[in-house]
């Protein structure tokens, strides 16, 4: 029986506890709250960055949760931002530490993008990077070649 009484309920829980588990590996971190605030900044000035049609495409692969956060507050018609490198784009996302700032914040974002990575096809990645800037794109983990 499921927890929930649904088990794509309990699927959903399990996914986002994943990436949250994750994220706190690649940090250090013990504070999944904070974790979850890391993510949701990340996803939502990723998202805020990319065009219409690419920030949907991405959606499609997240996990349900993870998607439900990610399409929190979304407003397709307001333009979209206009971060024009890592700077930018690291600073925004640190906006929602305002009062406990992050002691490496460019980090954190790697760490976000790493985890994405792993869960994202490789495909997808590859359009999101294509969409940004150079110095954003520098944020993503190095993608392995195959010998």
């Amino acid at each position: 029986m499921s927890a929930l009484g649904l088990r794509i309920f309990d699927k959903a829980i399990k996914d986002a506890n994943i990436w949250l588990d994750e994220l706190m590996d690649i940090l250090d971190w013990d504070d999944k709250q904070r974790a979850y605030r890391l993510l949701r900044s990340a996803l939502h000035v990723l998202r805020d960055r990319l065009q219409i049609n690419e920030a949907v495409h991405f959606a499609a692969e997240l996990p349900i949760f993870i998607r439900g956060i990610y399409y929190e507050g979304w407003q397709p018609a307001r333009p979209r931002s206009d971060h024009k490198n890592a700077d930018e784009f690291v600073a925004a996302v640190e906006a929602a530490f305002d009062t406990d700032p992050n002691a490496d914040p460019e980090g954190t974002v790697r760490a976000v993008f790493s985890v994405i990575s792993a869960h994202v096809s490789a495909g997808e990645i590859g359009d999101i990077k294509s969409c940004l800037p150079e110095g954003i794109r520098r944020l993503w983990p190095v993608e392995e070649v195959a010998q």
